[in-house]
């Protein structure tokens, strides 16, 4: 797998959603998609009642790459399955659609005359993103009880440096 590049060249960049993949190879601009890195996007006990919940939002527009939201959920899950055992529902809310493209650079010598040769190259896929926008949801976890609830905050505290965006947990409590 070659190495990607830092999210700071996709995250923050204005971006044309790019998802069209043809059924006929030869009419596709893409001709092979990068596969869905995240596994899965709900966790936890999915019929119990769970009144304490947690949402995780940006509060930017930004392009969260399929590698940060599956570390993330790793991370969230991992803690909370250690602790918690079963008491809680966890979800991954964006779904990775976007394809992102980049172009290869060249180096060593002369690599700056045959750059300039390179105008409105389209690239080769790199990955998938999803664009979110203001206010949009990230992660969503619901839990039991008030000692399960701080647990749950500061495992979203955590994460926030993981992702490329400024980040806010919103509390609500469903009777």
């Amino acid at each position: 797998m070659p190495a990607l590049r830092k999210a700071s060249a996709y995250s923050k960049k204005k971006v044309t959603p790019f998802t069209r993949v043809s059924k006929k190879k030869q009419k596709s601009y893409i001709k092979t998609v990068p596969s869905q890195i995240i596994v899965k996007f709900s966790m936890g006990k999915q019929n119990i009642k769970l009144p304490h919940e947690l949402t995780l939002i940006t509060t930017e527009k930004v392009q969260i790459r399929d590698h940060a939201l599956e570390s993330c959920r790793q991370y969230i899950n991992k803690q909370l399955e250690t602790e918690l055992a079963g008491q809680y529902l966890f979800k991954v809310i964006p779904f990775p659609h976007h394809i992102q493209r980049e172009n290869k650079m060249l180096t060593g010598a002369g690599a700056d005359r045959m750059q300039t040769w390179m105008q409105l190259s389209y690239g080769k896929t790199a990955g998938k993103a999803a664009i979110l926008k203001e206010n949009s949801g990230i992660f969503f976890v619901a839990v039991q009880n008030p000692k399960a609830l701080e647990f749950a905050r500061s495992i979203l505290k955590k994460i926030k440096s993981k992702l490329p965006c400024k980040s806010k947990v919103l509390y609500e409590f469903k009777e």
